[in-house]
């Protein structure tokens, strides 16, 4: 495992929220439309999983505002009263408007989603920001122009300035819409802008700096993280870092593998989400520490944890626990042979109790970084 020859520490060590401060670093599992498949919300606190990432998009496009203003924002309406970060719908401008079949709309002015069914769905930054502050979440992301893997320079260059535009019209609706409600300083989400550039360092550096003279609360790792070759571009949150200020908090979006989760945390970005151990749970894929007992977790070693798939057929018979070096629900009530027998019959318990599983490996994750912090 490759770990970061200067350690980058930021100058923060809490995370506010509605309800109090959590400590960082955090991972926040995505909720995108205001659920984790297969749990509730109390399901989710038994993992001691601190919040969610609620989808922009998603739910502008589904759910509304009447729903959102009836309910005050998203916690009451889904019962969670932990941390909340609202995503801006950056993804889905290249998940859907660039790459998707049917393709969207993209202008300085904002983004036009169309559905399969040629539904059209317009999003600007501000109309982001408006949507995100009815939510009432912890963290407000500001709208991106995704930069596209392997696209040219120009092209590049195109989405960064396009991004830069859009987090200066999200900053001035943000600020409009707090003196209109008459919102303290103090009683503010965190507002978050987004780096693009691609692997271009050069328009990362830029794209850093000229959001830093906007200002912001942190900045966020945009963009797609992976190499042509498959490795994660350790070189990109390195140059963000070394230029936001050190009270800014980074935010590595979609960041979800554990050893790169470390390896960022350790050029100073505490803030993650990603849709991986909940995906996996459900294809029957569990993460495992190499430990005996939670005491014994040693993130340094370059084989901390291994994978437990619990469809095989050799733990038919095994009446072992999935790990003793973990305290979830799965592992402190049934064996590996019963969530086998679940897996085999189809039954929505066995995803119900891989997600509770993988979610409590994720903040155990974050338990141990925590001590560096």
């Amino acid at each position: 495992m490759y770990y970061s020859s200067v350690i980058l520490k930021r100058n923060i060590k809490k995370f506010k929220t509605i309800n109090g401060e959590i400590p960082l670093p955090v991972f926040f599992p995505d909720a995108t439309r205001a659920v984790i498949r297969t749990l509730d919300s109390s399901d989710i606190e038994s993992t001691k999983t601190p919040g969610i990432l609620v989808n922009t998009y998603h739910l502008y496009k589904d759910l509304g505002k009447d729903i959102l203003e009836k309910n005050d924002g998203i916690r009451q309406f889904m019962s969670w009263n932990g941390a909340v970060i609202s995503d801006s719908g950056g993804f889905q401008v290249m998940s859907l408007a660039k790459k998707g079949d049917s393709k969207g709309l993209i202008t300085d002015e904002g983004v036009t989603f169309k559905d399969s069914n040629g539904r059209k769905t317009k999003l600007t930054p501000e109309e982001s920001i408006r949507f995100q502050m009815l939510l009432k979440p912890d963290m407000v992301v500001v709208l991106d122009d995704f930069t596209e893997p392997d696209c040219t320079y120009e092209k590049a260059k195109e989405t960064v300035e396009r991004t830069i535009l859009w987090a200066k019209k999200s900053k001035e609706e943000f600020l409009k819409i707090c003196k209109k409600e008459k919102i303290k300083k103090e009683n503010r989400p965190y507002l978050l802008g987004v780096v693009q550039g691609g692997e271009f360092l050069d328009l990362r550096e830029y794209c850093t700096k000229e959001l830093v003279k906007i200002g912001f609360d942190g900045l966020g790792y945009g963009g797609w993280p992976m190499k042509d070759n498959g490795d994660f571009n350790f070189d990109v949150p390195r140059v963000i870092a070394e230029n936001s200020p050190e009270n800014y908090l980074l935010y590595g979006l979609g960041v979800g593998k554990p050893e790169d989760i470390i390896e960022c945390f350790y050029l100073g970005f505490y803030i993650y989400d990603c849709v991986l151990p909940t995906r996996d749970a459900r294809h029957s894929r569990l993460y495992v520490y190499n430990a005996n007992i939670i005491n014994d977790i040693n993130i340094r070693d370059d084989n901390f944890y291994s994978f437990f798939d619990p469809s095989k057929q050799k733990y038919y018979h095994d009446a072992e626990p999935v790990s003793t070096a973990c305290d979830c629900l799965l592992c402190k009530k049934y064996s590996r042979s019963y969530l086998h027998h679940l897996f085999k019959n189809d039954e929505t318990t066995a995803l119900r109790l891989a997600t509770i599983h993988n979610l409590r490996f994720y903040s155990l994750l974050m338990e141990r970084l925590g001590e560096e912090v």
